[in-house]
């Protein structure tokens, strides 16, 4: 068991580039973890106004990064959102996040941060199919 787990960075046009030092993306052991990510379009830089269209332009660039190695949000698992302001903004952030998932739904953590200028920052993980990938129902037993 001393073998080092492999990683692997995701690039993709498709999301806003990253502002520091980090990836979009990072596949290792199965998974893909994104970077959290803003409502910046990746072409323009603009940030569209209100929680409702930041979320959606977040969960558009999260997309992009699963959509070079073949994923979609299907694939999600694991959601953490960051919220500028959580009490007021919760509602409305949570309605265009059910426009972009469905049944069954990955877990869920919302948080109220401060954050640069921006409402809503998103990161996930999803699971990558294939040789480290999903995990066959009838290997996962309760009890």
């Amino acid at each position: 068991m001393s073998e080092r787990m492999s990683k692997r960075a995701v690039h993709t046009p498709g999301a806003p580039r990253p502002a520091g030092v980090y990836s979009q993306g990072v596949v290792a052991g199965g998974f893909l973890y994104t970077a959290g990510f803003g409502p910046q379009d990746p072409v323009t830089g603009e940030i569209p106004e209100g929680v409702g269209a930041q979320t959606a332009q977040v969960l558009r660039n999260v997309a992009a990064v699963l959509a070079e190695q073949g994923l979609s949000l299907r694939d999600v698992v694991k959601v953490t959102t960051h919220l500028q302001h959580l009490k007021r903004d919760f509602a409305a952030y949570d309605a265009a996040y059910r426009e972009f998932f469905s049944e069954p739904c990955p877990v869920r953590t919302t948080v109220g941060s401060d954050l640069m200028d921006i409402l809503v920052e998103i990161d996930v993980v999803a699971v990558v199919p294939g040789r480290e990938g999903r995990s066959d129902e009838s290997s996962i037993r309760s009890g």
